[in-house]
C-alpha cells in the first residue's frame, strides 16, 4: 500500500472517530458502540455510497473515486475547507504513481531579503517547506531565536517549538501553538508525502517528544493564514501579537510571516523595547 493511501486511510478514520451520531442527525442506537465516533456504514449512508465501497476507500485502496463522491464524504464528515482540500489531495495522490522527486534547496531572493531587513518595527520571517525558517529580521530573532546561527537542518519552527525549552516558556498558550504547528505540517505532508527531509523531521520529533507523537497521530490539518499569539518574553514581557502569512508569488512554497501589535497597546511598547535592546 502506498504512503499516500495510508494517509488517506488514517485521515478518514480519524475524521470519522471525532463525530457522534447526534452531531450528524443520526438517531442514537441502543447498546454499546465498539468504536468511537461514527460507524463506517453510517458514513456511507450519509455520503450516499455503499458500505462496501466506503470500507475499501478507508482501507486506502486505489479506487478511481470521483470528486463528487469525495465532496459527499467531506459533507458527511463535516470537514472544513482546509480538510476538504486535504482529502482531495490525498485521493489524487492515491491515484498517482508513487515516487520520490528531488527537492532543490530553497533560497530567499535578495530583494525579499532586503525588504525583510528594512522592517525594523515588525517581526518578520520567511517560512518555506516543512515550516523551515529561511530568513528572519532582527526583531524576529529577538523574539524567537537566532535561526541563522543554527545548522541549516535545525532551522525549523516546529522543531523549535518542540525541542527548545525556551519555546515552552515563550508561548503562553504553548499547547495550542504547538498543536496548530503540527496540523500545518500535516497539511504540507499531504501535498509532499515523499519529502525525505520531512520524514527525517517527523521521525526525530516523534522519537523525542510524546506530545508531537500524539498530535501527529491525530491527523489534524490547518492552514496558517492569520491569527494571534500570546508571548512572555524575558525582555519584552507579556505581549499579544497578530500574525499574517503573505504568499510569495515567485515561490508558492514560501510565505512571509508578519507579526504586529495593536497601535498604542502594551504589546506595541514591548516591541519597541525589544527593537531598542537589539540596537544596543
Amino acid at each position: 500500500m502506498s504512503e499516500g493511501n495510508a494517509e488517506l486511510r488514517a485521515f478518514l478514520r480519524t475524521r470519522r472517530a471525532r463525530l457522534a451520531p447526534e452531531q450528524v442527525g443520526l438517531p442514537a442506537q441502543p447498546g454499546i458502540r465498539r468504536v468511537p465516533g461514527l460507524r463506517r456504514e453510517e458514513v456511507a449512508r450519509l455520503a450516499g455510497v455503499s458500505t462496501d465501497y466506503y470500507i475499501l476507500l478507508e482501507r486506502g485502496r486505489n479506487l478511481n473515486v470521483s470528486e463528487s463522491v469525495l465532496k459527499a464524504l467531506a459533507r458527511a464528515l463535516r470537514l472544513n475547507d482546509t480538510e476538504r482540500t486535504h482529502l482531495l489531495t490525498l485521493a489524487r495522490l492515491g491515484r498517482s504513481p508513487s515516487g520520490h522527486r528531488p527537492m532543490p534547496e530553497q533560497r530567499v531572493r535578495p530583494g525579499l531579503l532586503h525588504a525583510l531587513n528594512a522592517l525594523t518595527d515588525v517581526p518578520a520571517l520567511v517560512i518555506g517547506r516543512r515550516c523551515d525558517v529561511l530568513a528572519t529580521n532582527a526583531l524576529a530573532r529577538a523574539i524567537y531565536t537566532d535561526f541563522d546561527a543554527l545548522p541549516r537542518r535545525e532551522r525549523n519552527i516546529v522543531r523549535f517549538l518542540f525541542l527548545e525549552d525556551a519555546a515552552r516558556e515563550l508561548y503562553l498558550d504553548w499547547p495550542d501553538a504547538a498543536r496548530s504547528a503540527v496540523a500545518g505540517l500535516h497539511l504540507y505532508a499531504g501535498r509532499n508525502p515523499h519529502d525525505a527531509r520531512l520524514t527525517e523531521l517527523v521521525d526525530e520529533l516523534s522519537v523525542r517528544d510524546r506530545d508531537f507523537r500524539r498530535w501527529w497521530a491525530d491527523h489534524d490539518v490547518h492552514r496558517h493564514s492569520h491569527g494571534a499569539y500570546r508571548f512572555r518574553h524575558p525582555i519584552g514581557g507579556e505581549m499579544t501579537l497578530d500574525y499574517e502569512a503573505l504568499a510569495h508569488t515567485a515561490d508558492p512554497e514560501q510565505f512571509l510571516g508578519l507579526h504586529s501589535a495593536a497601535p498604542g497597546s502594551p504589546s506595541e511598547r514591548a516591541l519597541r523595547l525589544l527593537a531598542r535592546a537589539g540596537d544596543g
